[in-house]
């Protein structure tokens, strides 16, 4: 890895990880066009990274996270079925989910079929819970059970927790929020993880991608939340279904099947 590559993953993570269209299978699949073999350190850069995009959210939404704790409490309770699934699975998504390009265009493909035909069917309902600090605590860790889908690379978690959402009668604007804030204490804790187990075999240079990657992807997901929250206000999200599935064919078609 160079610093124009650690650059240009930070810029596509942070402007893809709020968008239904997974970040960390767009990450894998530019890696797969950088020519960058998925190492042990590009698969905890792929993880790190991430952070560096959500921290974008404290950033926006600290009051919610740090003065309300109804919807600190919601959130933490939605967090607990990723942070057990993701420490028991911890090794099979890593070494082996993450290790294939395959698993990532088929979870593209059928998350975008599945986007489209979900969004056909879904009418959003006027009693539809549009306060965050009003969601049920059962309703919360069923988003958060939604949310444990996307340990599979090229799911999406935004789009699970947001599918979800709307499956449980939440209206989209907050499905949405509620999904920003219950990235951060999910991606701080498979950061930290990660760290955990392999920051001591890396190198000072490494590191310093990771860093740059880390901020890059920071600046640029402020961009990508914004741009969500105003895409969501006049648009359902069948166009990012259509992405999905083009972007999944494209590769098939012109990268020899990966």
């Amino acid at each position: 890895m160079n610093i124009i590559q650690a650059i240009i993953l930070g810029i596509i993570e942070g402007i893809t990880e709020f968008l239904p269209i997974s970040s960390t299978g767009h990450l894998i699949l530019t890696a797969h066009i950088l020519g960058l073999s998925q190492t042990e350190f590009l698969k905890t850069f792929e993880i790190v990274i991430q952070f560096g995009a959500i921290l974008s959210v404290i950033v926006l939404y600290w009051k919610s996270l740090l003065i309300n704790f109804e919807i600190l409490k919601r959130v933490l309770v939605a967090f607990f079925p990723t942070a057990v699934l993701g420490l028991i699975f911890y090794k099979i998504i890593k070494h082996y989910l993450m290790a294939s390009n395959q698993v990532v265009l088929w979870s593209m493909f059928i998350g975008g079929i599945c986007l489209i035909v979900f969004e056909i069917l879904h009418k959003e309902k006027d009693s539809a819970v549009e306060d965050l600090g009003t969601i049920s605590y059962r309703t919360s860790l069923l988003i958060g059970l939604f949310q444990s889908i996307a340990m599979i690379p090229g799911v999406s978690r935004s789009a699970a927790t947001i599918v979800g959402g709307l499956v449980l009668g939440l209206k989209r604007k907050t499905i949405v929020e509620f999904s920003f804030l219950l990235a951060v204490p999910t991606m701080l804790a498979a950061t930290g993880l990660d760290l955990m187990k392999n920051a001591s075999q890396f190198s000072a240079a490494q590191l310093n991608f990771l860093s740059i990657g880390f901020i890059v992807s920071f600046f640029s997901a402020l961009l990508g939340v914004k741009f969500l929250l105003t895409f969501i206000k006049h648009h359902s999200f069948v166009s990012f279904g259509i992405y999905r599935i083009l972007l999944a064919l494209a590769f098939w078609l012109f990268s020899g099947g990966l």
